[in-house]
C-alpha cells in the first residue's frame, strides 16, 4: 500500500498511518482463544505499561474511546460525579454520565480556557463527589489541561475520589505518567497519537478503581472492568477483540520504544512549536496562553480567511486534509494535527502548501 494513494491526514483523527502499520493490520486473523493470541497479548501489555509509565493494569478494548468514557461512569461512580468541561469532548463525558442516570455536575469554563486545579479543589471541598472526569487534550479547542497537577491534588487532598482522564488525542504523543500523576483511569483511542486505524481503545486502570468497581451495581457487561481484569490474568479479553489491531499495536509499540518515548514526546513538542510559531505570525491561537496542545493546533480565524475554501483547496491540490473548527467553532477556528508518525518534513510541506494558497 502506498501513502500516495490516500489523503495525507492532518486532522485530529483518524491520523496519517504509516504503510508498515497498514500491512500489519492486513495480517491474517488470530483466534482470540489460542496460545498465539495469548503470547501476543503477553508481550503487548508490558510494552504499553512501559510507554504509559504504569505499574497497574492496562486493558485493550475493541471500541472507541467513548466506550471507556462510559465504562468509567458505569464502573466507578457510586455516588456523584464531577465533570470538568472545557469543550465538546469534556462535555460529552457529562452527557454520558447523565445518560447513564448517574448524578453529575459540570464545572465549566469558556471554550479556549483550561480547567484549573483551583476550581477542582473548590468543587471537591463540598464533599459531594466520589469521581472526577477531565479531558487532558481537548481537541475541539486545542487546549491541554494540567492533568498532572489535578491528579496529584486530588490524590493528596481527596484520597477517596477517583480521577478519570480522557487522553484520547494525547496518549503516546504528549508526556504522561500514569503512576506519578495519581490518576485512576487513563484512556485513549488508537487512531490519534498512536497512529493506527480506528477500532480499539487503551485504558490504564488502577487497583483503586477495580476495588471501587466491586461496590458499584449496574456496571453492565461489555465494559465491566472486573471482567477485563479477570481475562487479563489469562492474557485474554472477555469478548472477541480486533486481533489485527493487537498485531498493529504491538508493532507500533516496538517502533515507539525504538524511537524512545521521551524522544517521541520531544518530536511532538517540536512539531507543535513549529506550527504555533508559524500560525502566530499570521493569526492568533485559540487556546489561552500556556495551555496549548502538543498534538494539534487550533487557530483563530480573524474573519477574512475562507477556512472552508482553504481546506478544500489543500485537499484538491495536494491530497491532504485539514480540519475546520468543531461545532460552533466551525469557520471561527481551524485545526492542524501534528501527532503520531508525522515528521518535520510533513509539517514543512504542509505549511508551504498553505502559504502558496494564501498567496493566491
Amino acid at each position: 500500500m502506498s501513502d500516495a494513494k490516500f489523503p495525507k491526514l492532518f486532522i485530529p483523527g483518524p491520523v496519517h498511518v504509516d504503510d508498515e502499520i497498514l500491512r500489519a493490520m492486513g495480517s491474517y486473523p488470530l483466534g482470540h482463544r489460542t496460545s498465539e493470541f495469548r503470547a501476543l497479548y503477553g508481550r503487548l501489555i508490558p510494552k504499553l505499561k512501559q510507554i504509559l509509565f504504569c505499574s497497574e493494569r492496562v486493558f485493550v478494548m475493541t471500541n472507541s474511546g467513548t466506550g471507556i468514557m462510559e465504562a468509567c461512569i458505569r464502573n466507578l461512580v457510586k455516588g456523584r460525579v464531577l465533570n470538568l468541561v472545557c469543550g465538546a469532548f469534556s462535555d460529552r463525558w457529562h452527557k454520558i454520565a447523565k445518560a447513564c442516570a448517574k448524578p453529575a455536575d459540570a464545572v465549566s469554563v469558556p471554550w479556549g480556557m483550561a480547567n484549573k486545579p483551583e476550581a477542582v479543589d473548590a468543587a471537591l471541598a463540598t464533599g459531594k463527589y466520589d469521581t472526577v472526569t477531565v479531558v487532558h487534550n481537548e481537541s475541539s479547542t486545542g487546549v491541554m489541561n494540567p492533568v498532572a497537577e489535578i491528579g496529584q491534588l486530588v490524590r493528596r487532598k481527596y484520597p477517596d475520589v477517583l480521577v478519570c482522564v480522557d487522553t484520547v488525542s494525547s496518549m503516546a504523543g504528549a508526556p504522561m505518567k500514569f503512576d506519578e500523576w495519581g490518576v485512576d483511569v487513563m484512556l485513549a483511542s488508537c487512531q490519534k497519537a498512536w497512529g493506527l486505524p480506528p477500532g480499539i481503545a487503551i485504558a490504564a486502570v488502577s487497583q483503586r478503581a477495580l476495588e471501587r468497581a466491586k461496590t458499584v451495581e449496574g456496571r453492565g457487561e461489555y465494559f465491566d472492568f472486573l471482567l477485563y481484569a479477570k481475562s487479563d490474568d489469562n492474557s485474554e479479553t472477555p469478548n472477541t477483540p480486533s486481533t489485527s489491531h493487537f498485531v498493529a499495536l504491538d508493532l507500533q509499540c516496538d517502533r515507539i520504544l525504538r524511537e524512545g518515548i521521551e524522544a517521541r514526546w520531544a518530536r511532538h513538542r517540536r512539531l507543535a512549536e513549529k506550527v504555533r510559531g508559524w500560525a502566530r505570525r499570521r493569526w492568533e491561537l485559540f487556546p489561552e496562553p500556556g495551555y496549548e496542545s502538543l498534538t494539534l493546533t487550533c487557530i483563530k480565524n480573524p474573519g477574512p480567511l475562507d477556512v472552508e475554501g482553504l481546506i478544500k483547496a489543500i485537499f484538491k491540490k495536494h491530497n491532504a486534509r485539514l480540519a475546520n473548527g468543531y461545532g460552533d467553532l466551525k469557520n471561527k477556528t481551524w485545526r492542524i494535527s501534528h501527532m503520531a508518525d508525522l515528521q518535520d518534513g510533513d509539517i514543512d510541506e504542509l505549511i508551504g502548501w498553505i502559504e502558496a494558497e494564501l498567496a493566491g
